[in-house]
């Protein structure tokens, strides 16, 4: 482990993309049935919706928040037919599940999903009992990252102190409040080593690379 995270006894997760690897392809199946959402809740040309998801994606975070403030979408209605995908492309990792075991202090989800898609991807990958806790977007009141104020929420339902916690996500938006509040960030994924920011502490193309290094 990095000599810079040897104090830190709480460790952070985002799910997707961060837990599995990108190539599991997850989230392609999601932003597709996204799309197809967007375009029949709105009743817009297919690139006019897209345009609109990316704003409301920009703007407020998710999708979805967009979709609640201005369309008065149900969120669970939303969540659950985006999320309805099949995970046969996604095959649990004992050795990272290992590697997370043996960190030692807590682990924790903090995820922009919901409740029913964090447990099913948890227990499908073999994970759900490494972690102390799961912090999820019902528990934000549907308020997603990177809002600090969901990022205070989170630390004071599971009494984190930040500047003893490590923050790993795929998206470099997501660190900046965790830096702001002192917590070191890992950036993991495909495109982190060409991320510059100065907001991310660590870079690895994923999160199995990062815990394998000497």
């Amino acid at each position: 482990m990095q000599p810079e995270l040897a104090h830190i006894d709480t460790w952070i997760f985002d799910l997707d993309q961060t837990l599995y690897p990108h190539e599991a392809n997850i989230m392609s199946q999601v932003e597709a049935k996204m799309a197809a959402f967007m375009i029949r809740e709105t009743g817009l040309p297919p690139a006019e919706a897209a345009r609109l998801r990316d704003q409301y994606l920009h703007e407020h975070g998710t999708t979805l928040a967009g979709l609640v403030a201005y369309h008065n979408i149900d969120p669970y209605i939303f969540l659950n037919e985006v999320h309805d995908v099949s995970l046969d492309t996604l095959a649990p990792d004992p050795d990272l599940n290992g590697m997370i075991h043996a960190l030692p202090g807590r682990k924790l989800v903090f995820t922009n999903g919901d409740e029913r898609h964090a447990i099913r991807l948890l227990d499908h990958m073999g994970m759900a009992e490494l972690f102390h806790g799961v912090f999820h977007l019902e528990h934000a009141e549907w308020i997603p990252k990177p809002a600090l104020k969901t990022f205070e929420k989170m630390m004071a339902v599971h009494a984190v102190k930040p500047e003893m916690s490590a923050f790993f996500e795929d998206s470099p938006k997501n660190l900046k409040p965790a830096h702001e509040l002192g917590m070191k960030t890992i950036l993991v994924g495909p495109k982190a080593l060409d991320n510059s920011d100065s907001h991310v502490d660590f870079r690895s193309p994923s999160l199995k690379a990062f815990l394998t290094q000497p």
